[in-house]
């Protein structure tokens, strides 16, 4: 049994709709289609049905609601659904007339809109596209269950191992007062996790305090951290309480501690161990109850061994460490992360995007993102306010995706436009069958990861048999990559 079927068997849908002539036509469809379905003649019945539904364990998985009905409307349906029942997707339908408003109820929450009279196969479409987001959704809050609150930001999504190792770490070390040493690219989400450990810990109810020793001049960092005292340098006009003050009984995020000075490093050590400092400009020592959590985007083993930094303050901070990874190093989490920001912006914008195209989905797996997930999320974003179609393809994404490959070389777009790009590079001419391969090779192995090397499923998203899978995995060494 495939999958697909599976799901379709499992799914729960609603159909909400004041004329029981339409809603039980939708109902006979989608039960043909191989749903598991109900109706409800307006908002105030459907809200009892989903509350009935969850008290047995059986939820709905998607409400299918006419925009206008008398009683009781399908936005405010939507508002009660997105309140109570948020793991519950929702559809409106609406007629020509009445557009607005369901276009009004995406920016409110609503995954897509069908104009009346409904086509059979925009209705098969839609409510599988639907049910896959509603799968998705269900998965990843699983996933992030445990951190509630804004460590379960846009950055914190994700379903790679090495992301649940992130998750672990996090909920073992928020309870106490081990200093923490995040390490990471730009762009990976360190000051979320700064932030769920702070949420998770018995000081959230205190203040949370970021840091950064990248963004401030030096001849500031000390007064920014420590603060002063008037008349301590030029400008002084007034005290400064300062960022270690300001975080008394909370948490301290020191960003990018790799740009820290020398003197700088020097006093941070002090505080690390006797949690007391001086003001600049003061004699009188200050006493501060903080629990530090510490960044940096740079390896501090290298930049000790360099003398960059002080060997004793990295034996002091380096406690417990979080890697936070590469978006390239869990590419498995690319799509639910776009389809993530896919909807976020939807929403701000008022838009009805329904998804990615294959070449535009291809193209989001194949880079490296430098810029890691802060550099998807603005792809995505220029994506949804730049296109017009209903869903996003190659065109509407940045050059620099389109144009790129993996390996560094041109990638199709570019290849396509310039026909003897290969000349000026390191690619050389070769036999057909073995250009292919690279690219077959690529396709198999990020579905394999997007699958957690499920190869079952595998096999039926590349509708290949398992046999040939099988094959293909031995072909091209992915078996030693499955621990990787």
């Amino acid at each position: 049994m495939s999958s697909t079927h599976e799901q379709k068997i499992n799914a729960h849908v609603m159909v909400v709709d004041d004329d029981p002539i339409v809603g039980e036509s939708l109902e006979r469809f989608l039960q043909k289609a191989g749903y598991n379905t109900a109706t409800a003649g307006d908002g105030h019945e459907a809200l009892a049905m989903l509350r009935d539904a969850e008290e047995a364990g059986e939820p709905f998985n998607l409400v299918l609601s006419d925009v206008n009905m008398p009683r009781s409307g399908g936005v405010e349906l939507l508002k009660q659904i997105r309140k109570h029942h948020d793991s519950t997707v929702v559809i409106m339908m609406t007629g020509y007339g009445t557009i607005e408003s369901a276009v009004e109820a995406v920016k409110l929450g609503a995954f897509d809109y069908l104009t009346k009279p409904i086509v059979d196969e925009e209705l098969v479409i839609a409510v599988a596209k639907a049910l896959r987001q509603q799968a998705l959704l269900a998965e990843n809050a699983t996933l992030r269950h445990r951190l509630a609150g804004r460590g379960a930001g846009d950055t914190m999504i994700g379903q790679d191992r090495r992301m649940q190792k992130v998750y672990d770490l996090v909920e073992a070390v928020a309870p106490t007062n081990t200093t923490v040493m995040i390490g990471g690219e730009s762009g990976t989400g360190k000051t979320m996790v700064a932030s769920a450990i702070h949420d998770r810990s018995t000081r959230k109810s205190k203040p949370f305090v970021t840091f950064s020793c990248g963004s401030i001049p030096e001849t500031l960092l000390e007064s920014e951290l420590f603060g002063h005292v008037k008349g301590a340098f030029t400008g002084a006009d007034a005290d400064k309480l300062g960022k270690l003050r300001a975080a008394e009984g909370g948490t301290l995020f020191i960003d990018e501690i790799n740009s820290a000075t020398p003197a700088l490093q020097l006093k941070l050590l002090r505080v690390l161990q006797e949690k007391k400092f001086e003001p600049v400009g003061s004699h009188q020592t200050v006493k501060v109850d903080v629990r530090f959590v510490i960044a940096s985007n740079e390896s501090l083993d290298r930049l000790v061994e360099e003398g960059r930094f002080r060997e004793d303050l990295f034996y002091r901070i380096n406690v417990v460490t979080i890697h936070m990874p590469a978006l390239r190093e869990r590419a498995s989490d690319v799509p639910l992360l776009a389809e993530h920001f896919l909807h976020k912006y939807c929403r701000e914008t008022g838009k009805v995007i329904t998804g990615f195209t294959q070449d535009g989905t291809g193209a989001l797996m194949r880079y490296r993102w430098p810029g890691n997930v802060r550099e998807l999320e603005n792809a995505v974003e220029r994506a949804v306010v730049l296109s017009r179609r209903p869903t996003i393809d190659l065109d509407d994404l940045p050059e620099s995706i389109r144009c790129q490959s993996p390996d560094g070389e041109p990638g199709f777009v570019e290849r396509r436009k310039n026909p003897g790009w290969w000349a000026n590079s390191s690619w050389k001419p070769q036999p057909l069958k073995d250009a292919l391969m690279e690219p077959e090779r690529q396709i198999i192995l990020a579905t394999l990861r997007a699958n957690d090397w499920n190869r079952q499923k595998t096999a039926e998203i590349l509708d290949i048999n398992r046999t040939t899978l099988y094959k293909k995995i031995k072909q091209y060494k992915l078996e030693e990559l499955a621990a990787g």
